[in-house]
């Protein structure tokens, strides 16, 4: 079974000239996959993200994650599941300026009131080399700092699946191959499942799997 599936998505936009942004979208991802999705602007490839995140309804269609298909969620059932199956990571960051980085990364588990399993926390910091920034405030850290922060917070509910949007979207080189490896590296130790979205080649090739959207419809590249 996928851990994430689309059956036909589609998302059209009315209008005097309706946009078709999703045109019967079919994907699915298995368990620890690391898939980049890559698109020109205005390619559908972020309103594809929004409608896998839930954030965004499609005019038909499914997407499935863990078996449960998201589409017939109401918007307080969505929340829920979000926050418990899915980890977000932003171009932006999207980091809460007044917490500290702790507070950040364990964001979604005091939402949820629950407590974070101290082993698996310290493993999460220390793979990404973040130890020592706990109690810092997120203006006191550079943006590759940051991104470490926000993969850490879409790591610490053990989501069934982590959708990156644009992750290196705001960094210089060295930290977009940095963020890049580290990607790799949480694919790998965490057996985590991500699909990422990004203009940037070489961080796709990166990836096991490269999809292309165009006018709405995803293609798939083989990857040598």
């Amino acid at each position: 079974m996928p851990i994430l599936e689309t059956r036909n998505l589609t998302k059209i936009y009315p209008g005097a000239e309706q946009v078709i942004a999703l045109n019967h979208v079919n994907l699915a991802i298995e368990k620890g996959e690391l898939v980049a999705i890559m698109g020109d602007s205005g390619s559908g490839k972020s309103t594809f993200l929004h409608m896998l995140a839930g954030v965004d309804r499609p005019t038909e269609g499914q997407v499935l994650i863990q078996d449960v298909d998201i589409t017939s969620l109401n918007e307080k059932d969505m929340t829920v599941f979000r926050r418990r199956n899915i980890g977000l990571i932003y171009q932006s960051f999207n980091l809460i300026p007044n917490i500290t980085v702790e507070k950040n990364i364990l964001l979604p588990l005091l939402l949820d009131q629950r407590k974070p399993a101290q082993a698996f926390f310290e493993e999460i910091i220390q793979t990404l080399g973040i130890g020592d920034k706990l109690k810092r405030f997120p203006n006191q850290l550079s943006g590759g700092e940051q991104q470490r922060v926000a993969i850490a917070r879409s790591l610490v509910t053990r989501p069934a699946i982590i959708l990156a949007d644009e992750p290196t979207g705001n960094l210089d080189r060295k930290n977009t191959e940095e963020i890049t490896s580290l990607f790799r590296l949480v694919n790998q130790r965490f057996r985590a499942t991500i699909l990422l979205v990004t203009h940037d080649e070489k961080v796709a090739l990166a990836c096991e799997r490269i999809m292309f959207m165009v006018d709405g419809i995803l293609h798939e590249k083989e990857v040598s």
